[in-house]
């Protein structure tokens, strides 16, 4: 990737890093988008499997510091979730929003899985009903919000060639 790819990726990322901590707590929604998966998705497929999850890290660290109780568990999704982004990036790199969408609804649910197990958040019918009821709905509105964000940046991330 050239260096104007890194630079447009790092912006795209960027923006969708201020999304997450401006936007989403003026929705103030059960089930809001989280633009962090979006742009570890985004960010992962264009990195090795090492940085991906590297990536994921940092970007686990930076939400997990907002949460005093279960520190280090959205570090652990988001590093999973980085290296298998990295690791299937033939498959992302489809042209098809159907499918990115897809994965960005596996990834944010997988993300709340791995969130809540870890971080002991909730247990009982709580566990459950978080784990089947509120995550899918929303993995949903992430995958709509990422795609519609694919979308919108398209022209942004696609590579020009002179």
């Amino acid at each position: 990737m050239s260096w104007t790819g890194v630079a447009r990726t790092i912006i795209v990322c960027a923006i969708l890093i201020v999304l997450h901590f401006t936007l989403r707590p003026l929705l103030a929604l059960r089930a809001s988008p989280d633009f962090l998966i979006i742009a570890l998705l985004l960010g992962a497929v264009r990195l090795r499997p090492g940085m991906g999850a590297l990536y994921g890290f940092a970007l686990g660290l930076v939400a997990g510091s907002l949460d005093v109780g279960g520190f280090g568990a959205a570090a652990l999704g988001m590093s999973i979730i980085g290296f298998g982004a990295s690791w299937l990036k033939a498959v992302f790199f489809a042209d098809n929003l159907a499918l990115n969408g897809f994965f960005l609804f596996i990834a944010k649910w997988l993300f709340d899985l791995v969130f809540l197990l870890v971080g002991h958040r909730a247990h009982g019918a709580e566990l459950a009903m978080q784990l089947f009821v509120w995550s899918p709905l929303s993995a949903a509105v992430t995958a709509v919000a990422g795609v519609i964000a694919l979308s919108i940046l398209r022209p942004l991330m696609e590579m020009r060639t002179a």
